[in-house]
Order: structure tokens, then sequence, then C-alpha cells
């Protein structure tokens, strides 16, 4: 079974890939140009579906009710694999822009695409770099985006829950904003780290509920970013998430 779905993958899924990022990237690129970076979330969206459907991917949403239409907030999500992108872009329902490594933008076209869509490329080579990095980050969600990150950093290479790092908690801090505490559970499975193509699988997203700033809209930021974690965790502990590799680094 899984050499037809090689042949699959080589023949049909990865060329229509190629074919639908390309033309996604395109369509942002002009018509984040033309009309406004906004306009560059919901071709991605749409995208977004499109690669989870043709990897044989199937997506659940659960908490979907802890998510405000149209209120900013900061979105920490664990990052268990390649496929987390697809999920959350996919499934979330809720304009955003993501914060995400100075790497990807050198991808052709995707990373000028997602450049023109005012996503946040995080940049920590210098204490000057790191800056600029906030201000952007800032001026965002002075616009009234969503952020999302990743706040371990990078993708897991165990299968583990990684420590996180501050840089969302302080921004969420510094606008008093609410932290919604997501889980991504499956992806680990999909496409391990040391994996080049995905297999199919089930990918669950679950989303909890916020983390409201206090009244006077100061946040511990220590506090914060244990009570965001152990939500996260929370979900991969109970067993919601059945069938998932993974482990919690604690």
């Amino acid at each position: 079974m899984m050499f037809l779905y090689r042949i699959y993958q080589f023949v049909i899924m990865i060329p229509l890939m190629v074919v639908v990022t390309i033309v996604t990237a395109l369509i942002v690129m002009l018509g984040s140009i033309v009309v406004g970076p906004r306009l560059g979330y919901y071709p991605a969206h749409v995208w977004a579906r499109v690669m989870a459907w043709l990897s044989l991917v199937r997506v659940t949403v659960k908490g979907r009710e802890n998510v405000r239409p149209g209120r900013a907030c900061i979105f920490v999500a664990n990052h268990q694999g390649a496929y987390d992108i697809f999920a959350i872009y996919g499934w979330l329902n809720h304009h955003f822009v993501w914060m995400m490594k100075q790497s990807l933008r050198k991808i052709p076209l995707v990373g000028y695409a997602c450049y023109r869509a005012g996503h946040i490329y995080v940049n920590r080579r210098t204490p000057a770099d790191i800056k600029r990095t906030m201000e952007t980050a800032e001026r965002r969600l002075g616009e009234g985006y969503s952020v999302v990150v990743f706040p371990e950093g990078t993708r897991t290479k165990t299968g583990r829950l990684g420590a996180f790092k501050r840089g969302a908690f302080h921004l969420a801090e510094e606008f008093s904003l609410p932290v919604v505490p997501v889980t991504i559970s499956g992806s680990y499975h999909v496409m391990p780290p040391q994996a080049r193509l995905p297999r199919p699988g089930h990918i669950t997203l679950t989303i909890h509920r916020p983390i409201e700033p206090p009244e006077d809209g100061r946040y511990d930021v220590a506090e914060l970013m244990s009570r965001s974690r152990e939500a996260i965790a929370s979900a991969l502990m109970s067993g919601e998430h059945r069938g998932v590799s993974v482990r919690l680094d604690t």
C-alpha cells in the first residue's frame, strides 16, 4: 500500500503541490501589492487546505469556540512538524500573520510572498536585529493583526515538547492582548524530522481558552509562559490525541 502511495506522491501529489504553491505565491504577491497585505491571508488559507488534501492528511479542530472573530490575540502553538503550517493556516479560521524564521525568506517566490503578506521574519543574529523584529511585530499588532508564534522556536526533533522562548509573551504583555494556546498533535507522525515525504495521517488542532490579560494589563511573563505551556501539554497528556508519538520534556 505504501508503494502505491509513493507512486501517487511522485506522479500526482508533488507536481500538483509545486503548481499550487507557485500559483498561490503569485496571487498573494499581486493581491498584496494591489489591495494590501490583508488580502494575502485568504489564498494561503485555501492553499493549506489543498496541500493537506493532496497529502491525504485529515485535520480535526476542537475548541473553535475559544476564538473570537475579529479580536486580535497572540496564538502560541507547539511545533511538531512541517504540517503544523497547513493545519493552522487552513483550519484556525482567524486572520493572522506568522512570526517565522529568517531563513524562510530565501525560499523562491514563497519568501517574498510571505513578506508582501505582512508576515514577520525573526532575525536573532544581533541585538539590533532582534529589536527590529520586535518593532515589526509591534507594528503588526498595532494594525490589529493577530500573530501566530511557535514559542519553542523550531520543530521538535524528538517528539518532546520543548522549552518556550519569551518573545511572544513580552508582546502580549506590551499590548495587553489575550494569549490563546493551541495544541497540535499528529503532524509529528505525518512527517517526522528525518522524513523527506509525508505519509497519510490525522492532525488534531485543539484551541484552548484564552488567557486574558490582568485588569492592569500587566502580565507576569514567567507565569504566562508556564500557563500557556501547561495548557498545550495538558491536551497531549490527557490522551485526547491518541496514537501520537510525543513525550513531554519537563
